[in-house]
């Protein structure tokens, strides 16, 4: 595939030709080829040279792509609203995997502190030493801050994850005239190509009706993810145990319920590369200084939390799930015969509920234990369809 991008630095070029030689040792050392989960893995995540570890910028308009929390800080203070509401049940802690720049830690302890909300400990999980410098600078006036790089073993109080799910190694099947086959990675003279084997029946059990999908069917299954959701559960479960207060975990995500996600029309699957705001569905490009992703099935999401103990708190778009916290209202606190700072506000909130932009791909999944979200959340819960 002849891709037309940016030009990398010497410098970066560099980088991701040494990230290529340590997944081609790799690819040797396991006898010729790797799932693509693991191709995925070390191109996001291999110490110092992976997206995620190594040293590039990642988010914002000097990235690669923008999340909710680089557009307006309303989405913040919007979950902040729901965090609240669950710490009161809890106990007024935090843990955010995952926190991007930290603008979302910054902007849920702002309208937190601004709201006389006790917040003990914000707690950040971050796995990349460049994103955990930027947010440590950004966050320096929070002494309620701290950082480590693992899930805790036991933990109550409220978990947010903003597009932590979708960014989880995944695998890849594809069907064939002779059953299921797993697409994986091996080294060739100019790079690296895809190559299939037949596939472990148990990665096919996550795809519904799998025997009804046609020859040459692609898609992605979630091990890695569903691996998550289960250490999420039992960390959950533990702080429950240990102190009889509960948790909630808030899960936002663009992806679909499985109904939704096995379609006809996704028949090549949902992967997808992100590369200086322009998006290919190329992996192989410059590895290790693009983003790689896929949709996340929330269905397969839901059903780890809960057979792992976990409630089914709701599930709804993000749309949904923002005006029924209050976007709507925290937007009025900027004055509309301000347009030069009302104007900006209401079109980054567009950009967020708007069905054409953010609005309903992304969605919600609350899961937790001893804990409930609001009653007006229950308006617009898509719970049954998962």
């Amino acid at each position: 595939m002849q891709l037309h991008l940016p030009e990398p630095s010497a410098d970066a070029l560099a980088a991701s030709r040494a990230l290529q030689a340590r997944i081609a040792d790799d690819i040797r050392n396991s006898g010729g080829w790797i799932p693509f989960a693991r191709f995925m893995e070390l191109a996001l995540y291999a110490p110092g040279l992976g997206y995620y570890s190594g040293g590039a910028a990642k988010l914002g308009k000097d990235g690669d792509f923008t999340t909710a929390p680089e557009i307006t800080p309303l989405f913040g203070a919007a979950l902040a609203q729901v965090c609240a509401a669950l710490m009161a049940q809890t106990t007024p802690r935090l843990l955010e995997f995952g926190a991007g720049t930290g603008k979302l830690a910054r902007d849920i302890l702002t309208e937190l502190i601004g709201a006389g909300v006790e917040v003990e400990t914000y707690t950040i999980v971050e796995l990349s030493g460049e994103l955990r410098a930027r947010q440590q600078e950004l966050l320096a006036g929070f002494p309620q801050v701290r950082w480590i790089d693992r899930l805790p073993e036991a933990f109550s109080g409220v978990v947010v994850g903003n597009e932590v799910l979708d960014a989880m190694p995944v695998n890849l099947v594809v069907k064939t005239s002779e059953g299921w086959h797993e697409r994986g990675v091996r080294v060739e003279e100019h790079g690296f190509a895809f190559e299939d084997r037949p596939a472990d029946p148990t990665l096919i059990t996550q795809v519904p009706d799998a025997a009804d999908l046609p020859a040459g069917y692609l898609t992605e299954v979630h091990p890695t993810a569903i691996g998550f959701m289960r250490s999420l559960s039992a960390m959950l479960a533990a702080g429950y145990e240990a102190d009889g207060r509960g948790g909630a975990a808030l899960l936002i995500d663009y992806g679909f319920p499985a109904h939704e996600y096995y379609l006809a029309q996704r028949a090549q699957g949902t992967l997808m590369c992100h590369y200086r705001h322009h998006a290919h569905p190329d992996p192989f490009y410059h590895v290790g200084l693009q983003d790689i992703t896929a949709h996340v099935d929330f269905s397969v999401m839901a059903r780890a939390a809960v057979d792992s103990g976990l409630e089914l708190l709701g599930y709804t778009s993000q749309a949904a799930f923002l005006l029924d916290a209050g976007i709507g209202e925290l937007l009025l606190r900027t004055a509309p015969d301000d347009p030069m700072r009302y104007l900006p506000q209401a079109n980054a909130l567009q950009k967020l509920v708007s069905p054409a932009e953010m609005g309903e791909l992304f969605k919600v999944l609350a899961v937790g234990i001893d804990a409930a979200l609001p009653e007006r959340f229950a308006r617009a819960d898509r719970s049954h369809r998962l």
